[in-house]
């Protein structure tokens, strides 16, 4: 550290501590012997360091960014319209029926789960796809292992095509206030390509997350299976996509607030006289918005202390400068697998430099795209894992490690040279 370092009160001493312990509980997934989540554990996180600093509630409000949280709420609510009204379900099953060989059918799931979590929530991409993605391949005959991992992967790969296609895009998005059509200029290259080098992957690698036949649960359990989900309903499902389009045609085209736009979007929904908006509302995933809160809470008060910037001042005098595109690019790449994505870009959103419009969209596509490397690295992944055993699947860390790790590393590679750095 610097000669002259911010000599640290009592108080920030136990702020320290609970922003350390918080972090721990990201990495984590919780706290040991304790029944908290992280959501728990940042919302836990933020009365800590409010009552240990006596923060007002004014300030703490300030620390959160509003335009965000609304941003996540707002699409949620259409995500769940979608889902209600057997949107996600219908398009998976057309899929699986379509005549195609292995390689063919993977391209084509790889496509649609890409393309939907470019629009929609990936992680409700997956919830609502795996179930379905797994009864068909085993009807088919086939191995549903490739086929769960292609839909984990392509999710978060295409989520990253746009600023509304996963939580921490949409962290970007507001903070920096990027432009969305230009964002999706520059990320829908590495985009394709990496989903391209997954296909590649899944369908022709020898045991590319394969597992073997006598694995006790690569066969269908026996007993009676509950429906793949909702009912579809043509009228739900025309509204919803309407809705969503327009939104899509104000985000690209228009310089309304994409938060207000999307409110206005869910509130048009949420008008109904067929789906109660108890229903719509139960999809919404409430914890993920604590999650939001608490952690924005809890590294304002860990700002306050000096700390962040020296210690970003430190890695700078290391040669490890945040503002530049290589260490940015394994730091965001290490971080966003250690403690998820969404609090490893909290914690670098602060410190990109001069170009935060170059440095976001570089910070947005690697944070996606690493959480693919290990089951871990992102919900959307356990989401997959966690399904397909319910359906008698087995998908472990190292299946998925099989292709995570190999996908990752090239995607990663694709958006270094995408973006031109070499030269």
């Amino acid at each position: 550290m610097p000669a002259a370092s911010t000599t640290l009160t009592a108080t920030d001493w136990g702020i320290v501590a609970v922003f350390a312990t918080v972090y721990l509980g990201m990495f984590l997934g919780g706290l040991p012997r304790l029944k908290l989540d992280r959501s728990g554990v940042a919302l836990l996180g933020a009365i800590a360091v409010m009552a240990l600093s006596g923060m007002p509630l004014e300030e703490a409000a300030r620390s959160v960014d509003l335009p965000t949280i609304v941003l996540l709420f707002a699409f949620m609510v259409v995500s769940a319209q979608m889902r209600l009204g057997g949107f996600y379900t219908k398009v998976t099953r057309r899929v699986g029926a379509l005549p195609l060989p292995r390689a063919g059918l993977l391209a084509a799931l790889i496509a649609v789960a890409g393309a939907l979590s470019a629009i929609f929530s990936n992680d409700i991409i997956c919830l609502a796809m795996t179930p379905v993605v797994a009864r068909l391949c085993l009807r088919r005959g086939l191995d549903p292992v490739p086929f769960l991992l292609g839909l984990a992967c392509a999710a978060n790969i295409g989520s990253a095509a746009t600023l509304i296609g996963n939580p921490q895009n949409m962290l970007i998005g507001s903070v920096l206030q990027l432009p969305f059509g230009p964002y999706v200029r520059q990320a829908i290259g590495p985009v394709l390509l990496s989903l391209g080098l997954l296909w590649l992957w899944l369908a022709f690698c020898p045991g590319a997350g394969r597992q073997p036949a006598h694995s006790p649960l690569s066969h269908p359990q026996r007993e009676a299976q509950p429906p793949d989900g909702p009912a579809f309903d043509r009228w739900q499902t025309t509204k919803g996509l309407a809705v969503a389009l327009a939104l899509m045609g104000v985000l690209l085209f228009t310089d309304w607030p994409r938060e207000l736009a999307a409110l206005v979007g869910a509130g048009v929904l949420l008008l109904s006289r067929r789906l109660h908006s108890a229903e719509v509302m139960g999809l919404v995933d409430w914890p993920l918005l604590l999650l939001f809160m608490g952690l924005f809470i809890v590294n304002h008060a860990f700002a306050q202390t000096g700390l962040a910037a020296e210690a970003v001042v430190w890695l700078a005098a290391q040669g490890v400068a945040l503002t530049q595109p290589g260490p940015l690019l394994v730091v965001g790449a290490m971080l966003s697998n250690l403690v998820s994505n969404v609090p490893a870009v909290m914690l670098l959103l602060p410190h990109l430099g001069a170009d935060p419009q170059q440095a976001g969209v570089l910070l947005a596509l690697v944070s996606t795209f690493a959480g693919n490397l290990l089951l871990v690295g992102s919900i959307a992944n356990l989401i997959v894992a966690d399904l397909a055993a319910k359906e008698g699947v087995r998908l472990d860390w190292k299946r998925h490690a099989m292709a995570g790790v190999p996908v990752t590393l090239a995607s990663l590679a694709v958006v270094w040279v995408w973006m031109g750095w070499p030269g």
